[in-house]
């Protein structure tokens, strides 16, 4: 963990110069006028057709041509809107270039006051975001965009893998992404620097529970494509974890003697993003030290 995270923070932060070279942008269509594109960073979604194009997210800087292309593909149109699902720079770093095309920046009110300011992330400091990187459209709770014969609405949940998370719905479609509430197939990180926590990270997948039903196409923001079981299934992992970690917490037992009962060592490789031990500590610390249920 320790190893992989400053390596990644630099990337969010470094100038598009220092970053490691981008890979490939896959594309998967998964409905009629929207489409994924996997690359390195979250998951992007996008809506295309008469209406021109939206986004979600945008990766980091170094990847904006690649993505741009990709985004031709299927629509020749420019870029009119990219939504952020919360602050991260694997997912808001590509906004400063898309801003200087033209593309409107939208996202929730604590997405622009954490990228306004320097932040923590896991004892690494991110400095605040150029002013051309924020988002100019900010919202409270819900909002929704008339495009492109759909409603894609944004559906803030509080408190969750950040203080600023965004679950965004296609109604016709039945498409859902959940932005950093779910990570498939892999151990999520839960930022409690920036006001996440176990409960809010729980609250949102049983939000995003209740949006989707058998049909729905789930985008996670890491991972590949799910379908309502595999999130039922991060759901009861996250639950059972949070459960029994509690359960321990209240035998007066320590973070050590907890994570030597190794809870989390069956749902991830211990050399992932987030290894099993640092998810109990998450767990363990949000548990200790629940968020102060406030908007800045």
């Amino acid at each position: 963990m320790r190893r992989v995270l400053p390596a990644l923070l630099l990337a969010w932060a470094a100038p598009a110069a220092a970053q490691p070279p981008q890979p490939e942008i896959r594309i998967e269509r998964i409905a009629p006028g929207i489409a994924v594109l996997f690359g390195r960073g979250g998951n992007i979604g996008v809506s295309y057709g008469p209406d021109g194009n939206i986004l979600i997210d945008d990766q980091y800087a170094p990847a904006t041509e690649r993505v741009v292309a990709a985004v031709r593909t299927l629509d020749a149109d420019p870029i009119r809107f990219v939504l952020n699902t919360h602050w991260h720079g694997d997912h808001t770093g590509g906004n400063e270039n898309l801003g200087r095309a033209g593309t409107v920046i939208v996202a929730h009110d604590n997405v622009r006051i954490r990228m306004t300011m320097a932040q923590a992330v896991r004892g690494e400091t991110v400095p605040p975001s150029p002013a051309g990187a924020l988002p100019v459209i900010t919202f409270s709770e819900d909002l929704t965009f008339h495009l492109n014969g759909d409603e894609i609405s944004a559906h803030h949940v509080g408190h969750a893998h950040t203080d600023g998370d965004s679950l965004i719905y296609w109604r016709r479609a039945n498409v859902l992404h959940m932005g950093d509430t779910y990570f498939n197939g892999l151990i999520p990180f839960i930022d409690l620097d920036s006001g996440g926590s176990i409960d809010g990270a729980i609250a949102a997948v049983e939000t995003g529970l209740r949006i989707a039903n058998e049909e729905t196409r789930i985008i996670p923001g890491h991972g590949p494509m799910a379908r309502r079981p595999d999130l039922v299934r991060y759901r009861d992992m996250l639950v059972a974890l949070r459960d029994r970690v509690r359960a321990e917490m209240r035998r007066h037992r320590s973070l050590d003697q907890i994570k030597a009962l190794r809870l989390a060592d069956r749902y991830g490789p211990p050399d992932g993003f987030i290894s099993p031990d640092a998810f109990v500590e998450t767990v363990y610390r949000s548990l200790r030290n629940p968020p102060a249920d406030h908007h800045h």
